[in-house]
């Protein structure tokens, strides 16, 4: 733990002061919607490119998503396998050993024809493809074209291996064509129709192991960009894109740079095309490129001349009217909205608008609307926000977070939690607070009982391994921890999320009950002890805080700095009062350090002042890390009322355990002791005061013998 050992400590803190609500170096924090209620209501954070253009591509019947055989983007540390070596190893498929020598050595030659005859003894459509490939790596391209059109006269049963790549190769050298001077313009739309043809022979079933089929939508797209189609571009490395390929990808966010390129009257004239439309929202409203800061003088440009080709326009009338939100343009955002139906996004903008209103009655029943219109699995993926925290944007666990603000807000803190809860871990920061500070603690065990139930522990290879706990067993821990800390000891062990802790648990609980319940001071005093070195030791496991003070969600690593309980728009008095009635005792990081120091004095009290446990009892105390005071405290009380032990020159650090069995004989010796002292001044009285006792009492023995004797 970083916290405690001090140089680390000081050093974590230093680069920790300048990152604003975070208060500590160390890893990337999620973003917690309670901190800055009006923020997180008022921004519509920005969506995710690969998400929007998703959104654009059209699956085709029977072609195969693109697979790691052809998408590979390289391990990192180097180069993605080259496409020449992945042709050469599907071009060895199905041939024996012979024919792969052959081919191998066809692949050398320059000489279409020389191919064509040196491979007679090859299946047709593999000798004409060969020489096709041959003249297309010459720069013949008519006679490659030639070559592979010979391939798709063939009957199919004549060409099951390379039907598709014919295809595929004979768009590609009818291109080249028609880029060569003298070239017919006519050339395009044929290259066109043969990617076409290569789609649909994959789709058919024709051998098709460098997945030809999805390339050749990326083929196209610039075969009709080239002629000037944008839109259609646009259409095919969308839906490339959908069908897995990095490829479609990178080519929309090529055709967005070329597009902010062009000059204005170009783009005004693009811009009424539907796709380009589409592109260029879904750019703007991910905000590819920029961030936070200025925006650039691009964006701006293209977000006015957008608006302006978007009048009256109806499609995509959902994303305009976020992209005008984002931008502050709330009017324009308004008027999409009549138009932008009934999907998630519109009834998320359409919730915010209300808010700025002032109606927050409407802003609920629109965000219950689009907590529902949203598909639970949608994610937009990571975005940084403006404080530099993390989030994982899942639009509809975003919407429930945000109508957990207005629950709050209205007192209703179990429909609060419940919607922050079932975002799992991306909001869990914000339902952990409202968990162990908001709610009381039969609320939150009512919940639990009834929706959490138990979940199979982690096994030690997973502990080990630090693999993170469900979010129902943090839930549960909090709630066995909360249990704890309230002293409702009998119920709480069964919450923890392993049998360890909930033996540690059980053991806590039965310490805490015998130190208030045995009457013998000794065994008061060990249950006491022994209670504070359970949570001196475990107590960020059984009583700690899953937030402020002691952050047991970061394993008390780091800390947040808390926002402010003010009464504002968005925070009430009764959720106020509420936070107040659950503040750790006492406030303080690592709160049950102070516990343990509690307990460690009041094991104290119960031991007497001479014996080894009393010292040893304040000197383990002294070292548990608390505060400057706190061990000065216990130091004093050891000088002015313990004993002399050898190991109190360097008290709080070199401790012996304490030894509560001789602290037993110590009440005796320690009464005696006592006694003497008080009579000492009194010695020859008593000397005196004996003599006569003894000599009394033999006359009163030998007068009884007389007279017994006599009877």
């Amino acid at each position: 733990m970083f916290t405690r050992n001090w140089p680390r400590h000081l050093l974590c803190l230093s680069l920790g002061l300048p990152l604003g609500s975070a208060l500590a170096c160390g890893p990337d924090f999620p973003m917690r919607l309670l901190d800055n209620r009006d923020q997180s209501l008022s921004e519509l954070p920005e969506g995710n490119f690969r998400f929007e253009v998703s959104r654009l591509g059209q699956a085709i019947a029977g072609l195969k998503n693109a697979t790691a055989a052809t998408n590979s983007p390289g391990d990192g540390y180097g180069d993605a396998p080259s496409y020449t070596d992945q042709r050469d190893k599907a071009e060895q498929a199905g041939l024996t050993v012979e024919q792969q020598a052959l081919v191998k050595q066809l692949r050398t030659l320059t000489d279409a024809h020389e191919v064509e005859t040196q491979g007679a003894s090859l299946p047709v459509d593999l000798r004409l493809y060969l020489a096709g490939a041959v003249a297309f790596s010459a720069g013949d391209h008519q006679l490659a074209a030639e070559y592979f059109q010979k391939v798709l006269a063939l009957p199919a049963d004549q060409r099951p291996l390379r039907s598709t790549w014919a295809a595929y190769s004979l768009g590609r050298a009818l291109y080249e064509m028609s880029a060569e001077a003298g070239a017919g313009p006519g050339l395009l739309a044929q290259a066109q129709t043969a990617f076409e043809q290569a789609r649909q022979l994959s789709a058919d079933g024709f051998s098709d192991p460098l997945e030809l089929g999805v390339a050749s939508l990326g083929e196209e797209a610039r075969v009709v960009r080239t002629a000037g189609d944008w839109n259609r571009a646009i259409e095919l490395y969308a839906t490339q894109n959908l069908l897995g390929s990095t490829v479609g990808y990178s080519s929309l966010k090529q055709l967005m740079s070329e597009l902010m390129a062009l000059s204005d009257d170009q783009l005004a004239v693009l811009l009424q095309g539907k796709s380009v439309q589409q592109l260029v929202t879904a750019s703007l409203i991910s905000r590819v490129g920029w961030s936070f800061g200025d925006q650039p003088p691009s964006e701006k440009k293209l977000i006015q001349l957008l608006q302006n080709s978007t009048r009256g326009s109806l499609d995509n009338a959902d994303r305009l009217a976020a992209m005008n939100y984002q931008q502050g343009d709330y009017a324009s955002a308004k008027a999409f909205l009549e138009h932008a139906g009934d999907g998630g996004l519109a009834w998320w903008v359409r919730a915010k608008l209300a808010l700025r209103e002032g109606d927050k009655a409407a802003a609920a029943d629109a965000y219950a609307k689009a907590a529902q219109a949203f598909p639970q699995n949608e994610s937009w993926g990571e975005r940084r926000t403006p404080d530099w925290d993390f989030e994982t944007v899942k639009p509809n666990c975003r919407v429930e977070g945000e109508s957990a603000i207005l629950a709050l807000q209205r007192g209703d803190y179990l429909q609060a939690f419940d919607q922050l809860y079932r975002s799992q871990g991306v909001y869990w920061l914000d339902a952990a607070t409202v968990a162990e500070r908001v709610l009381t603690v039969d609320e939150l065990k009512h919940y639990v009982d009834t929706q959490v139930p138990a979940v199979p522990s982690l096994t030690q290879q997973e502990r080990d391994n630090y693999v993170p706990l469900p979010v129902a067993a943090r839930l549960r821990d909090l709630l066995g921890r909360r249990l704890l800390r309230e002293e409702r000891y009998d119920e709480a062990p069964a919450y923890f999320d392993n049998a360890e802790l909930q033996a540690k648990a059980t053991w806590y609980g039965q310490l805490r009950k015998d130190a208030e319940s045995k009457w013998w001071p000794t065994t008061r005093a060990f249950s006491y002890y022994y209670a504070a070195t359970l949570a001196r030791y475990d107590g960020m496991a059984l009583l700690g805080y899953e937030m402020s003070p002691d952050y047991a969600t970061f394993d008390g690593n780091y800390s947040l700095e808390a926002p402010e309980l003010k009464v504002g728009p968005l925070l009430a008095e009764g959720e106020i009062k509420r936070q107040q009635a659950t503040v750790a005792q006492p406030d303080e990081r690592f709160h049950y350090r102070y516990v343990a120091t509690a307990l460690a004095s009041k094991a104290a009290d119960h031991l007497p002042r001479s014996s080894q446990a009393f010292a040893s009892v304040l000197c383990k105390a002294s070292n548990w890390g608390t505060s400057l005071e706190e061990q000065s405290a216990f130091y004093q009380r050891y000088v002015e009322q313990g004993p002399y032990v050898v190991w109190a020159g360097d008290f709080g650090h070199q401790c012996q355990d304490p030894d509560f069995q001789n602290a037993d004989k110590r009440y005796v010796t320690q009464f005696v002791d006592s006694l003497r002292s008080t009579l000492r001044p009194y010695k020859r009285v008593l000397q005196v005061c004996g003599v006569l006792l003894v000599t009394a009492t033999a006359l009163l023995l030998i007068n009884r013998r007389r007279r017994h004797k006599a009877q």
